[in-house]
C-alpha cells in the first residue's frame, strides 16, 4: 500500500487566532486564508491533521470534554468553509500541571514527535514527504524536524520573535497557510 503525505497543522496561531488557553468554542476565530490553504493541500493529496499542545487541561483551565467541544466547533467552522480535517491529536499534559492525571513528562508534548508518529502509523503516512506547519520555532519547527518532516514557520505576528533565518529546523517561512499550500502544490 502506498504511503500518504500529510500536512500537520498547529492549532493556535496557525489555524485559529492565538488566544492564550482557549477554553470555550466561542473564542475560536479562523485566521485569514486557512480554509483555502487546507483545501489546496487536500486537493493535492495531503491529509490535514492538527497536532496541538493543550496544557490548559493539565493546568485545570478546562477539561478534556471542553477541549472536545472546542475541536468539534473547529471542525464545524472549517466544514462551513468547505474543508474537512482528517484528524486532530492533542497533548493535555504538562509537568507543572495541577490536575494529577495530566501532571507528567510525556512523550506527546511538542517538540517531541509522538503525535506525528501516532498519526503516521494510524493513517499510513510517509513523514519524509510530509509537512509540519506552525507558528512556534521551539515547538512546531522542532517537532517537524524530530519527526523527519519539512518545517514551515508562519510569521503572523504571533510567531516567536526570533531571526528565523538563523535557526536550524526551519525550511520555509510564510505569512499564512495559503502561502505554504501554494509553495507545496505549485498552485
Amino acid at each position: 500500500m502506498n504511503k500518504k503525505k500529510a500536512v500537520f497543522l498547529d492549532r493556535d496561531g496557525t489555524i485559529v487566532v492565538h488566544e492564550p488557553y482557549v477554553s470555550s468554542p466561542n473564542q475560536l476565530k479562523l485566521l485569514p486564508n486557512v480554509a483555502e490553504g487546507i483545501r489546496l493541500f487536500k486537493e493535492h493529496g495531503y491529509l490535514a491533521i492538527v497536532v496541538t499542545n493543550q496544557s490548559g487541561v493539565a493546568r485545570g483551565l478546562f477539561s478534556e470534554e471542553r477541549l472536545m467541544l472546542i475541536h468539534k466547533k473547529l471542525m464545524s467552522m472549517l466544514k462551513d468553509e468547505g474543508v474537512d480535517l482528517d484528524d486532530i491529536y492533542y497533548c493535555p499534559h504538562h509537568r507543572e500541571g495541577i490536575i494529577e492525571q495530566y501532571r507528567l513528562e510525556c512523550d506527546c508534548r511538542k517538540p517531541k514527535p509522538k503525535m506525528l508518529l501516532d498519526a503516521a502509523k494510524k493513517h499510513n503516512i510517509d513523514l519524509t514527504q510530509s509537512l509540519m506547519v506552525g507558528d512556534s520555532v521551539e515547538f512546531d519547527m522542532q517537532t517537524g524536524k524530530n519527526a523527519g518532516c519539512t518545517s514551515i514557520l508562519i510569521k503572523n505576528g504571533c510567531a516567536d520573535d526570533t531571526n528565523s533565518n538563523s535557526i536550524s529546523g526551519i525550511d520555509y517561512v510564510v505569512r499564512d497557510l495559503l502561502e505554504a499550500a501554494r509553495i507545496f502544490t505549485k498552485s
